[in-house]
């Protein structure tokens, strides 16, 4: 293994930081003369602003000195200490051979790292994506917002590039992977076109723009690597003898011979996940969240978070938690500086929204999800209650606000009563809209909780609970409602089934998403040549 030395915990003022200062406070911290130090990399870099009057960034670094023997029999510190190299390695391939191409359904980032991964080590998988390409896909969704015309196979949820195509493209993960499969993923991605800047940041983001190039720049990898495409190709129907698939369909019509079908179908896909559950695929349902988006001024929060250093620093970002007494769970989800409120529905007749950023974050306004945790008690404990639950909010939703988005301000939520103006800033929002009573909308129990929630969170974050901070609803795609069965080799019940990614339940997010994908290629890898 190739060893070197790490160095955490170097703070550099936030007015201060430059390579020549930041290379100073390396020299103290490891007690060499600067002239020793060779060379570094960064590998994590963070905000330090819980004091206000001094903030600080925090560099972890990668350092090749002279004499580092040396410096390692003096140090005591804990902030220095020597690591291996951290690569990614894929598993040594199996013998068994394929006997038909490895089909992934869904191109979001889980079926894109499946099919990336399988690519580069000789394999041609199929990929089959009921929306469209990106580039029309963008239309198709621009032409929605504009005039509320839906494609229920390509729109915000569906298409390629996925959910997170219309998302901040947030790339932060709680995940400790001792594979470096976390590593992988942003090396993949900067590979293809997003910033370098993610692979150090401590919470690195890609920006819709920018994401839609890096997608475009996979799909040409897929293609010139031997693999296919099919786009506005939908799964339908699954064919199985004595517990193996054999075949699949495509838009009720085209079968194709497969054995080996990894399900990457995204959280929104219900009715595959019904389809799937008649084919007697095991699934459950599962826990998950559902809420509002609030917006405020990006300036305020970047002045609560940041103080006066905030023209100096990017936009702010805030996570925020509370338990009510009944314990209850209320959270921040999916935070959006300088981003837009967007239109995300996928059904005819109902109405969902997600948060959305640019990679510069340049709106006027933050928004977030504020979700309350719903459990199967909630909505009952049959496989599919969680999704019509989240159904019959959703057309609640579009009823309530005649096909817009329902917007409420904190104040009037709070009183029960309909909005009539926006108060001292207007809404971010892309799609139409509405003034409307969002405490027509939910339960009493998500009421009452965000309803606790919010003054609290203005006691973490100033103005956070302002009287024209922007509601708007539903927020309630969260996550999947739904669990696929898959056992300690990522099949499912169904011999030749690999369900994958955030749709069958085992992730949550662009990241997460995308290492599962790595997982499930793996263990085909494993187990099978290329053909």
């Amino acid at each position: 293994m190739n060893f070197m030395i790490r160095v955490r915990q170097i703070k550099v003022p936030v007015l201060k930081n430059n390579p020549a200062y930041l290379k100073n406070c390396l020299s103290q911290k490891i007690k060499i003369p600067n002239k020793d130090i060779l060379d570094y990399s960064i590998v994590k870099l963070s905000i330090d602003a819980r004091d206000k009057r001094n903030i600080f960034y925090v560099y972890e670094l990668n350092v090749n000195i002279k004499e580092e023997e040396k410096l390692l029999k003096r140090n005591k510190s804990k902030d220095i200490f020597l690591v291996d190299d951290e690569k990614y390695r894929v598993p040594k391939k199996g013998n068994k051979k394929l006997k038909t191409p490895i089909v992934i359904v869904g191109s979001g980032p889980a079926g894109l790292f499946s099919a990336l991964l399988l690519i580069e080590n000789g394999y041609k998988p199929i990929v089959i994506e009921r929306g469209e390409k990106i580039e029309q896909r963008i239309l198709t969704v621009e032409k929605f917002w504009k005039t509320g015309i839906l494609n229920e196979n390509s729109n915000v949820q569906f298409g390629e590039g996925g959910a997170g195509t219309f998302s901040d493209g947030k790339l932060n993960t709680l995940v400790h992977d001792k594979s470096f499969r976390n590593q992988k993923v942003l090396e993949t991605f900067v590979k293809y076109g997003a910033p370098k800047e993610i692979l150090y940041l401590q919470k690195p983001h890609i920006g819709t723009d920018i994401l839609r190039k890096v997608i475009i720049n996979m799909r040409n990898a897929i293609l010139h690597g031997g693999g296919s495409i099919l786009y506005n190709s939908c799964l339908t129907d699954l064919f199985i003898e004595d517990n193996q698939l054999k075949a699949i369909q495509i838009n009720n019509e085209t079968k194709i011979d497969c054995q080996h079908l990894v399900l990457a179908i995204g959280h929104s896909a219900r009715d595959t996940f019904s389809m799937i559950y008649n084919k007697k695929i095991k699934l459950t349902s599962k826990p998950f969240a559902i809420g509002i988006r609030i917006e405020h001024p990006q300036s305020v929060i970047n002045e609560s978070q940041y103080g006066d250093f905030a023209k100096f620093l990017p936009p702010a970002t805030y996570k925020l938690t509370y338990n009510t007494p009944s314990g209850r769970g209320v959270y921040s989800f999916c935070m959006c500086p300088g981003g837009y409120v967007v239109n995300a529905s996928s059904e005819k007749n109902r109405l969902t929204i997600n948060g959305m950023s640019n990679a510069k974050r340049d709106s006027k306004n933050a928004n977030s999800a504020l979700v309350v945790t719903i459990y199967p008690k909630d909505f009952g404990m049959n496989p599919f209650d969680g999704m019509n639950f989240q159904r019959t909010l959703e057309q609640k939703a579009y009823e309530i606000g005649k096909g817009k988005i329902p917007v409420q301000l904190y104040k009037d939520f709070l009183n029960n009563q309909v909005t009539k103006n926006f108060g001292n800033f207007q809404s971010e929002i892309k799609g139409g809209y509405t003034f409307s009573n969002l405490n027509e909308l939910f339960p009493d129990y998500i009421i009452q909780s965000l309803k606790e929630a919010i003054p609290v969170f203005g006691k973490r974050i100033a103005q956070f609970d302002m009287e024209d901070a922007i509601l708007s609803g539903i927020e309630s795609r969260t996550s999947s409602p739904v669990r696929i069965y898959r056992d300690e080799n990522y099949e499912s019940n169904i011999k030749g089934i690999y369900p994958c990614g955030e749709g069958a339940g085992y992730a949550g997010g662009i990241t997460t998403s995308a290492i599962d994908g790595i997982r499930v290629a793996e263990s085909i890898i494993q187990k099978y040549s290329n053909v």
